[in-house]
């Protein structure tokens, strides 16, 4: 792509990898929005180093093995549109650090925004002793969850075994393995009797005609974490179903939909749904309370079939 000798220092790189990617119409959308801070998490994670480097080492030297690794992790970005998480193998939520791979989705969640306010004014008081983080991925939901909370105890449920080892791997990395568990369940069928009074998901909720038109980048990702059925409501329908037997009385459910917000009021239209507002960008998340969804059983299972 580039001869090695023009691209002396980490800056040379930085700047001919955003030039490139956006010459090569690159799409951002995992954790960065432009070809400029991806270019820079792409340097500095293969070479090793983290956000906190000093500028003035953006002008250090790059050695020949560096600039062959540098190399090939761009050509892997801009020819086979892999994100950049995958090829450093790292991603950023609540402003921790997470272990990723091509098992589980890269974070890219407003609901960090909600942990951040620790889910008020939507939780009322309730004070919080367990929660859960279903479909949980790389487990970064339940892991800032458990940061935010220090006292409360946090179950991640995921169907994959992949991602459940990535899942570990980061409660490992963070240190709450006396606080945080991984379980493997399609839903909530791993559960016997627990009680929560916080629920958080971002299920799959891409429908099948949604999946072809996604850019490449999001295709790296597992599908099974992103397709749910025709109309992209599968998960989202079992969830709203079943989750008043795992929430307590005054529990409460919070779910991410992206842009399926719109179909699932209209299938749904009596279902006092909560949409969030966010103040740092992104929405489609709703919260709903164990009371209304006991209320309004009888339409979810209606509009369910």
């Amino acid at each position: 792509m580039v001869p090695h000798d023009e691209l002396i220092t980490l800056r040379d790189w930085v700047r001919w990898g955003a030039s490139t990617m956006s010459e090569h119409k690159v799409f951002f959308g995992h954790g960065t929005d432009n070809a400029l801070d991806d270019a820079l998490e792409l340097v500095l994670g293969v070479l090793h180093l983290d956000h906190s480097l000093p500028s003035d080492y953006l002008d250090a030297r790059v050695t020949s093995t560096e600039q062959d690794r540098l190399l090939k992790a761009f050509e892997k970005r801009i020819e086979d549109r892999i994100p950049t998480a995958y090829l450093t193998g790292r991603a950023y939520f609540y402003g921790l650090e997470f272990i990723v791979n091509e098992n589980v989705l890269i974070p890219r969640s407003p609901i960090a925004e909600l942990i951040n306010d620790q889910f008020e004014p939507w939780l009322g008081g309730v004070e919080v002793n367990r929660a859960m983080d279903l479909c949980t991925g790389s487990g970064c939901i339940g892991i800032a969850i458990a940061e935010a909370f220090p006292d409360v105890e946090v179950d991640l449920l995921d169907i994959s075994p992949s991602a459940l080892d990535i899942a570990q791997q980061n409660i490992d990395k963070h240190h709450l393995s006396d606080r945080v568990s991984a379980i493997q369940s399609d839903v909530f069928s791993g559960l016997s009797d627990e009680r929560y009074e916080l629920i958080v998901s971002n299920p799959p909720y891409v429908s099948s005609q949604e999946m072809e038109e996604l850019p490449a980048e999001y295709l790296a990702e597992p599908e099974l974490a992103l397709e749910a059925g025709d109309d992209g409501m599968d998960i989202v329908s079992q969830i709203l179903l079943q989750a008043p037997n795992y929430l307590t009385d005054d529990g409460l459910l919070i779910v991410e939909v992206g842009a399926s917000a719109d179909l699932l009021m209209e299938r749904y239209p009596n279902v006092p749904f909560m949409w969030i507002d966010f103040e740092f960008g992104g929405d489609g998340v709703f919260a709903i309370t164990a009371e209304q969804l006991v209320e309004y059983r009888d339409a979810l299972i209606r509009s369910s079939h």
